[in-house]
């Protein structure tokens, strides 16, 4: 249900810093055309961290009501306060997406014990799947494996997110994890290595300005197909660099109005428009990326 090409969507913002819901819903149509398996609302790349409860809740609605069921929508649910997750879990739970994706508790740095605790009182207040989400860069708090392998026995809890980008946690996660667990990778740079060492699929920023080409990769990846693979990798790797030049999301925010996915898009404080250079660099990297 959730494997291959999934996108960490980008919340469109007007000048105003309010949301721009027409081109939210313009976005999920680029993306149904161009291929993408699931969408991820209301993750990092969609600036959750400014958007109000209120408004993180109207993306993920307005997400399910313009892809109507044609594909699956995980949302962004996790918090560094447990009540705080589990009452965002209930909400979500009455607009009826696929599953949900709980990052770590960030800033706290729990311990692993503590993280399980979290990660099951979670579980226990819903039947939706629950996708647990690794990304110690932007949290200081990691996932250990035996962790994760413990949390693979919660009947709801799914799959895991791993962007740490530590091709050595795979095999023996599929090995803990069994078969029916999915793992996704959340490091676009190592995406391709991962899902041939076993993986299932990207929640990938990449596809947010090149979709067909990223489904392409998932796709061939998945099939073993690896010198298939290896030409999309080639022809994606200028943006893996130039998308994160600066904070994840203000150069692929920009790359999705140049490539013409959205007419316009804005940024809340802290987060500014990208400078001269990043637009130069992203700009590049997009030309590049339609080259080889």
């Amino acid at each position: 249900m959730f494997r291959g090409s999934l996108v960490a969507l980008i919340t469109p913002m007007h000048a105003d810093g309010s949301v721009d819901f027409d081109g939210l819903a313009q976005l999920v149509e680029f993306h149904i055309e161009q291929g993408t398996d699931a969408i991820v609302a209301n993750g990092t790349t969609g600036e959750s961290a400014t958007l109000s409860k209120d408004e993180q809740l109207q993306v993920v609605q307005a997400t399910v009501a313009a892809v109507n069921g044609r594909i699956p929508v995980i949302a962004g649910s996790g918090s560094n306060n447990t009540a705080d997750a589990i009452a965002m879990t209930k909400a979500l739970d009455n607009i009826g997406v696929a599953a949900m994706l709980s990052v770590t508790p960030y800033y706290n740095k729990p311990s692993q014990a503590g993280l399980i605790a979290h990660y099951r009182a979670i579980a226990a207040v819903t039947n939706t799947p629950q996708i647990l989400y690794n990304v110690p860069g932007r949290t200081c708090c990691d996932l250990a494996n035996d962790t994760v392998a413990e949390l693979s026995r919660v009947n709801n809890i799914i799959g895991i997110k791993d962007a740490t980008g530590d091709l050595s946690r795979v095999t023996p996660l599929r090995a803990a994890c069994g078969d029916d667990f999915l793992l996704l990778s959340g490091d676009d740079p190592t995406a391709m290595a991962f899902m041939l060492s076993g993986g299932d699929g990207v929640i990938s920023v990449t596809n947010n300005v090149r979709p067909a080409l990223f489904k392409a990769l998932c796709d061939a990846s998945l099939a073993g197909d690896i010198a298939k693979a290896r030409h999309w990798n080639t022809q994606l790797a200028p943006l893996y660099h130039a998308l994160f030049v600066e904070a994840n999301p203000v150069p692929v925010k920009w790359a999705v109005e140049a490539v013409g996915a959205v007419a316009a898009t804005h940024y809340r404080l802290p987060l500014m428009a990208p400078t001269n250079n990043t637009k130069d660099i992203v700009r590049q990297a997009l030309h590049a990326s339609e080259q080889v």
